[in-house]
């Protein structure tokens, strides 16, 4: 899943960058435009006498050809259902291309703005059109891609942390003492859930990967496509006091269970995978860190201040996961 190299970008030039679009027939203008994007690179292309297109160049190393094959499928289903998600475009027969040792997909250039989460109208849409992923992804399972679990997004990354000293000498009893009662939480909420099923997933579903217009929400990005639990593809909607994320989610669920069953038992998994999401995000940090873009961007990331505040959300994690479940019907 990573990279040996930590500077795999290094070669990936502007000229290279337009070389490769060219390379599969479509002929650039010269207009290039990053945008923001860490764990893979991904730039805006101007084409001549058409509409741009988004260039994704994937991380080398990260995914084989067969997991990002996979990705590509489960898009393209989903767009074969008329489900708002964006496809990668198929350019001879392919979604996947090759150029100077890099591969990459092109996709259509789709805008949008930020849902306005407060309305329970689009909660409900949202929640519908997450309901139509999901029945479409219980269909059948990843076979190339992993799944989301307590070993690779909390167990491997605490691990690289301490095995790499990341944690500041003075905070590291307290780190250690309080990422091992998280991770003891979060088992606890998984014995609560029982055995979850795992089912495709859009698997970083922020709201960053979604983008709403007057036709409604349409999601972006599946490059974290993996199996999991349905709720994870949930929770991340969620935000505020108590009494308003569960406001929030039974005004998904009005619209989820319209096309897919829900399994309450999961509500109690939420925190576990928020406490899991923010282990794994530190750890995922460390390990990108020789890459010239993560500095650059997460300046504040390993300073005193950074694990004093980590150590503190981990210990409101493990308060989180002793209360009941957010809502259950």
């Amino acid at each position: 899943m990573h990279t040996a190299n930590p500077t795999p970008y290094v070669d990936l030039t502007p000229d290279l960058i337009l070389d490769a679009v060219e390379s599969i027939e479509l002929p650039t203008d010269g207009h290039l435009l990053a945008l923001t994007s860490y764990e893979n690179r991904v730039y805006q292309v101007g084409i001549e006498d058409a509409a741009p297109v988004i260039a994704k160049f994937y991380r080398p190393g990260r995914w084989s050809d067969a997991a990002i094959f996979e990705e590509h499928a489960f898009m393209l289903l989903l767009a074969e259902h008329e489900i708002p998600a964006v496809p990668p475009s198929l350019i001879a027969g392919r979604t996947l291309h090759e150029h100077g040792g890099y591969r990459f997909s092109l996709t259509q250039r789709r805008g949008g703005r930020t849902p306005e989460l407060e309305d329970a109208n689009v909660l409900e849409w949202i929640g519908r059109l997450i309901g139509r992923i999901h029945a479409l992804g219980a269909v059948a399972p990843f076979q190339h891609r992993p799944t989301l679990d307590m070993a690779s997004f909390g167990i491997a990354p605490r691990d690289f942390l301490l095995a790499n000293d990341w944690i500041p000498t003075d905070l590291l009893p307290a780190y250690t003492s309080v990422v091992d009662q998280a991770l003891a939480g979060a088992r606890a909420c998984y014995a609560r859930a029982g055995e979850p099923c795992h089912i495709r997933l859009h698997g970083d579903c922020h709201l960053g990967n979604l983008l709403w217009t007057d036709a409604g929400p349409h999601f972006v990005d599946f490059d974290d496509a993996r199996m999991g639990p349905a709720v994870q593809d949930l929770w991340m909607l969620f935000s505020g006091e108590r009494a308003e994320m569960a406001r929030q989610l039974a005004d998904v669920l009005a619209g989820y269970e319209d096309f897919y069953e829900f399994d309450h038992r999961q509500l109690h998994l939420i925190e576990a995978l928020r406490t899991l999401r923010i282990i794994h995000h530190a750890g995922w940090l460390a390990r990108r860190w020789e890459d010239p873009a993560f500095p650059a961007a997460f300046t504040w990331f390993g300073s005193q201040h950074f694990w004093q505040d980590h150590i503190l959300q981990l210990r409101e994690q493990v308060a989180a996961m002793e209360e009941g479940p957010l809502w259950s019907a």
